[in-house]
């Protein structure tokens, strides 16, 4: 009889991110993953001491996937580097909608006693200052910009994971565009939004 299969922590994270994908994380567990990889639940628990361990490895793997997915974003529309993130992230909101309510709606690593910790949040900062230069203002003042485009962002992002809003990437743009400008132009009164 030929040994079974080794179950790995890379084949239990992307089981639990088709599971994740297609049901919501809510219906993730030890049974669900075993099924799907056609296995008692023991290896599992082989990888991972709990399942709060398994989540905590999961979300830094789903961010992974998310990271991937702005990349490739990236690299397939034709966009203004101001407007990447906050576009990428509306239609992740989309086209990942369980995936985005786990990242940034129920597990979303951020607590904003005040707006500005929001740069509390790894990495925030440096995006901060990557759109600091990309919209030529200066650091302390792009920061108040770039939280608000965010906030903005988010909250177009959670009604289309809500399916309480349905925007079209052309239009979800537009409104970005007019946002951005408006927020620049009080620094900047001829600023025009950076090309493509």
């Amino acid at each position: 009889m030929p040994p079974a299969a080794r179950i790995t922590k890379e084949m239990i994270l992307n089981t639990v991110l088709d599971i994740t994908r297609e049901s919501g994380f809510e219906a993730v567990n030890a049974r669900s993953i075993a099924g799907r990889l056609q296995c008692s639940t023991r290896p599992i628990f082989t990888c991972y001491n709990s399942m709060e361990e398994l989540k905590a490895g999961f979300l830094d793997f789903a961010y992974d996937f998310y990271s991937q997915y702005v990349a490739d974003y990236s690299a397939s529309i034709k966009v203004s580097p101001c407007l990447l993130l906050p576009l990428s992230y509306i239609e992740f909101a989309r086209d990942e909608t369980n995936l985005f309510k786990l990242l940034f709606i129920k597990d979303m690593d951020l607590d904003m006693a005040e707006a500005m910790d929001f740069y509390r949040e790894k990495g925030n900062e440096k995006k901060a200052g990557i759109f600091s230069e990309a919209i030529g203002v200066e650091p302390e003042r792009a920061k108040e910009i770039f939280l608000d485009l965010f906030l903005y962002s988010h909250g177009m992002a959670v009604l289309t994971a809500t399916k309480k809003l349905s925007l079209d990437r052309n239009t979800a743009e537009k409104m970005l565009s007019k946002l951005l400008s408006a927020l620049v132009r009080q620094e900047k009164p001829d600023w025009e939004l950076p090309g493509a």
